[in-house]
């Protein structure tokens, strides 16, 4: 904000939003735009593909039983499915290289927007973290004989080197990261579905028999707290809304990657249309086929007990084990540790891409804003590598605490982000009506709204707010802190910034929907015409492209 010198000599902060921060800055000082239709694609899907789904599932499971352990998932991801189309629909419009806390700035309030970068930075600060602590826990299925925190120095070394070769090097990676991880979550559905349906060496027809009881439909969570079965099988049940929360959380990237998107105007919109239905096989099926395959009683579930070694990493791996399946279950592992490194690299991106947006915007260091010649904000990128070491902490607790505090903080969070987006789509809406700009001209019109993401508000506030009821029962510091410490973070951020600056909530019909859009449509047909200009495409390159 600019400093004015009003008639009676004292300096004033001038409210109004400053429309430089509001455009993109020039090509050698900016980030590419590498990421191929194919890469976003798949980042998209397999970039949410990690520690929550793979292994966060197993305490889901034990706490909300089979039923709920489903359920939780299904529903989470009706949520997650609303917010993410009202995020498409705000970048297809506007791809600037700023993340969605540059829509909050734009749409709402700047102090909302600022609010909202720290936040998301923060979850990824934590997140980067506890992927590399799930790890070390997941290798340390094979061995405890080499100490942990030279695992976690090796991982943070490659998500470091990968990230700093540039953006086309990173999209290649990631492309066959995540293609992996999707053909072996395919792979695990099968092979689940095969095991509870009498294809394993036992011969036993396993059907649903583990959501009966003692094992289902659903937990008795904290039963001997409440010392009440149908409460704490609510209590089991609205457990698992967090941990899927937590799960889910990351899906909202594609919000980071429209800025570095070629032909964002297009393969954002597809990206979108596609979650549903990756939504639905993955994590829906997924926790189907893990509550088919894995008693909630079993006591070897990650996080179900306070043991350091990740024996148990993975419910796949304790399906497998469970069927006496041998070998596979090492081959299953392998597969885990590729979901876990995958998502920390995409983790590291997201982070490093957050805090580059807020330093264009002036919210952060202008040295956080430097980039070197293949468009990597390099100072970004090294802080939130050297935040990752935070990872040590896990030396001296756990791997299963470790993750339960990381978790907790990254689901707190992400469900604030969530709600931001939401909100800043609400304002955007609103935004198009004061104007007169008819919603079906834009490049992507979400579905369901406005309710959609009224809906998405309201509720993923209430996970929020019980999103520690737990810690209560009994009390437990560690765990209250971790749960709840995001809202006062968030609260502090954004009334800081409001008072300091004295800034006002824009009104719909001023807010700026035009700055920087000029410049993206014409960078959007510079791009289609140098694409003209190399000819038809084959069918293998058609087929290969749809990937």
């Amino acid at each position: 904000m600019k400093e004015l010198k009003g008639a009676d000599g004292i300096r004033h902060r001038d409210k109004t939003l400053d429309k430089s921060v509001l455009v993109d800055p020039d090509n050698a000082l900016t980030l590419h735009r590498g990421l191929k239709a194919r890469q976003v694609s798949m980042i998209t899907l397999g970039g949410s593909l990690g520690t929550g789904l793979i292994i966060g599932s197993g305490t889901a499971l034990v706490r909300g039983g089979p039923l709920g352990l489903w359920f939780g998932y299904s529903f989470m991801g009706f949520i997650c499915y609303l917010v993410m189309i009202a995020l498409g629909e705000m970048g297809a419009y506007l791809p600037h290289k700023k993340g969605f806390a540059g829509y909050a700035t734009r749409y709402v309030d700047p102090a909302f927007g600022f609010a909202l970068g720290w936040n998301y930075l923060f979850k990824y600060f934590v997140q980067t973290t506890n992927n590399v602590n799930a790890a070390g826990a997941v290798v340390q299925y094979w061995t405890l004989s080499l100490p942990i925190e030279v695992w976690m120095v090796i991982y943070i070394a490659l998500i470091f080197a990968i990230n700093l070769l540039g953006i086309r090097v990173f999209g290649e990676f990631e492309f066959w990261f995540c293609s992996i991880k999707v053909v072996a979550l395919v792979g695990l559905i099968l092979m689940g579905l095969i095991i509870d349906l009498g294809g394993n060496p036992q011969h036993d027809r396993i059907g649903f028999r583990y959501w009966r009881p003692p094992n289902g439909p659903l937990g008795d969570y904290l039963i001997n707290e409440v010392h009440n079965t149908q409460l704490s099988q609510f209590l089991g049940f609205w457990s698992t809304l967090t941990t899927a929360l937590f799960s889910y959380i990351g899906t909202e990237l594609i919000g980071v990657t429209v800025g570095e998107t070629q032909h964002p105007r297009k393969n954002v919109p597809k990206a979108i249309r596609r979650m549903f239905f990756r939504i639905l096989v993955f994590y829906v099926g997924g926790t189907f086929v893990i509550s088919l395959t894995v008693p909630s009683t079993n006591n070897t579930l990650f996080v179900a007990n306070t043991s350091k070694a990740g024996a148990a990493a993975s419910p796949f791996v304790v399906a497998t084990t469970l069927a006496g399946i041998r070998v596979i279950n090492h081959v299953i592992n392998a597969v885990v540790l590729i979901f876990v490194l995958s998502a920390s690299n995409s983790d590291l991106y997201i982070g490093s891409r957050t805090l580059y947006g807020l330093a264009v915007e002036r919210k952060a260091p202008r040295i956080f804003a430097k980039v070197n010649r293949m468009g990597v904000p390099w100072p970004s990128l090294v802080l939130c590598t050297l935040v990752c070491f935070l990872t040590f902490l896990n030396a001296s607790s756990s791997s299963s605490a470790a993750f339960g505090w990381f978790s907790n903080l990254i689901a707190s969070f992400g469900a604030i982000t969530w709600m931001c987006i939401s909100y800043t789509h609400i304002a955007f809406m609103r935004a198009l009506k004061a104007q007169g700009i008819d919603r079906s001209t834009l490049p992507y019109r979400a579905p369901l709204q406005p309710f959609g993401s009224w809906f998405a508000l309201c509720f993923t506030g209430v996970v929020l707010t019980f999103n520690g009821f737990s810690t209560f029962l009994p009390f437990v510091s560690s765990s209250f802190v971790t749960s709840y410490i995001a809202i006062p973070i968030f609260v502090i951020l954004w009334v800081g910034y409001k008072v300091y600056f004295r800034t006002t909530t824009i009104p719909a019909a001023e807010v700026d929907l035009i700055t920087g859009k000029q410049e993206i449509d014409e960078e959007e047909e510079e791009f289609l015409a140098r694409e003209k200009l190399k000819g038809p495409r084959s069918r293998l390159q058609r087929i290969w492209d749809a990937l």
